[in-house]
């Protein structure tokens, strides 16, 4: 396993640009199964779950080149379908979680899909019942081997239906769209979740020759089409990784400019780092974080202390609770950090504990910050990075803290974070990574 040795205490200066959204590029990869014509993807993030799926599309038979950095061709034209019984398939969807989004695009086009029971995070609790819940309405028979722990789903004829979600899964609702696009008939999906991401997934497929509408709202309406074509798709910028670059030049005290962030499409992530007291200037599509030396945290109107919780798109995203939660350690002010979600996805602070910050963890759900001013830095440690976001709230930590951090299992940050480590030295960071 990799380590990062952080020398922490360093201002970061310059400019530094986000890659290509991670969560978006796993739909729509598994998109490209939808036709046998090409499909060229651009802004392509370079780490490791979506080369982790690339790989499971090729294995399958998707024809995959590489046109330049960030821009792939996918052809699925020869898929062999039959792939997906084998032990080497499994093998490989059970490492990456957005393995579950190619049963969508499966079920459509051959009419049957197969599925482990995917990778991904260990922060609590991830149940998969939209997806196929979704795929019954539509006509789709489920079954699930308890020996194998794996998902078969067939269907001769998929048939447009109304559902009503029992959550606003963002990877839920991706699968079920894929699933109806050629499904025979009108799909209602009530309680959609209505990300950026599924957004942008729509926009592809109709871009394809799908017919979705309500696009962005919690009510998409699906007229299937017999067949797509090919497109052409960008891919935006990555909004997590843009508010994660938002907490680390505010906790080191550091003059930063994001640029091309699409600032549009960020919904209420710079109004939430305001409210932590981040002085965050728009400055056409870049943000700029000028330095401050305390920033101060607001509190309710009736004077009580402020809550920052996570909600379903447009409220602000669990993704970025890690880092809301980091960020507030040297804030002016307490924070209550209600993170609904996941229950073990707030038991990495008891490493930002061990480095001097004052939290109470009221329960796995809730966590109490009071807020240093930075009159006491914290302190380098030896830790381990138990997910993505996690690895990387503890990884602005680090640069923030005197003396030195090693943080282990980075490769829970290199899934979704490219090359974080160059390019952060590029910007002033004393970072190292160590095989």
């Amino acid at each position: 396993m990799s380590k990062f040795e952080i020398i922490g205490g360093n201002k970061l200066s310059g400019e530094i640009v986000p890659q290509g959204a991670k969560n978006e590029a796993l739909q729509v990869i598994c998109a490209t199964l939808l036709t046998k014509k090409e499909v060229i993807i651009n802004n392509i993030p370079d780490i490791r779950d979506v080369n982790k799926l690339i790989e499971l599309l090729a294995f399958l038979g998707v024809e995959v080149k590489k046109i330049k950095e960030g821009t792939f061709s996918f052809k699925a034209e020869n898929v062999d379908i039959d792939l997906i019984e084998t032990k080497e398939y499994a093998d490989l969807a059970s490492r990456l979680r957005g393995s579950i989004m190619v049963v969508g695009p499966m079920l459509a086009r051959f009419h049957k899909a197969a599925n482990p029971i995917p990778g991904g995070d260990k922060i609590g609790r991830r149940r998969l019942d939209t997806h196929y819940i979704g795929f019954e309405k539509l006509g789709a028979d489920v079954h699930f081997d308890k020996k194998h722990s794996r998902y078969s789903i067939k269907a001769k004829h998929l048939k447009g239906a109304y559902m009503l979600l029992d959550e606003a899964s963002v990877t839920g609702t991706a699968n079920i769209i894929m699933a109806a696009v050629m499904s025979e008939g009108k799909t209602t999906i009530f309680n959609a979740a209505c990300e950026p991401y599924i957004s942008q997934l729509c926009r592809m497929l109709n871009s394809m020759g799908a017919n979705i509408t309500g696009v962005g709202s919690n009510l998409i309406n699906i007229e299937g089409v017999k067949e797509l074509n090919g497109c052409s798709h960008t891919i935006l910028p990555d909004m997590i990784e843009i508010g994660s670059f938002i907490g680390m030049a505010a906790m080191t005290g550091s003059s930063l400019t994001i640029k091309d962030v699409n600032y549009e499409e960020l919904g209420m992530i710079p109004d939430v780092f305001r409210k932590i007291g981040i002085h965050i200037e728009r400055k056409g599509d870049d943000i700029f974080i000028p330095e401050q030396k305390i920033y101060e945290v607001e509190r309710f109107m009736d004077g009580s202390i402020m809550t920052i919780a996570d909600a379903p798109w447009p409220g602000f995203t669990p993704d970025l609770i890690s880092i809301a939660l980091v960020v507030a350690i040297q804030a002016k002010g307490s924070v209550l950090i209600h993170q609904k979600m996941f229950e073990s996805r707030l038991f990495f602070v008891d490493k930002l504990i061990d480095m001097g910050a004052q939290i109470i963890l009221c329960d796995p759900h809730r966590a109490t910050i009071i807020g240093l001013e930075k009159r006491y830095p914290l302190r380098g440690v030896n830790m381990v990075s138990p997910d993505i976001r996690a690895g990387v709230a503890l990884l602005i930590a680090a640069l923030s803290a005197e003396g030195k951090s090693v943080i282990d299992n980075i490769e829970q940050i290199d899934r979704g974070y490219q090359n974080i480590d160059t390019r952060l030295r590029a910007i002033g960071a004393d970072i190292k990574r160590i095989d």
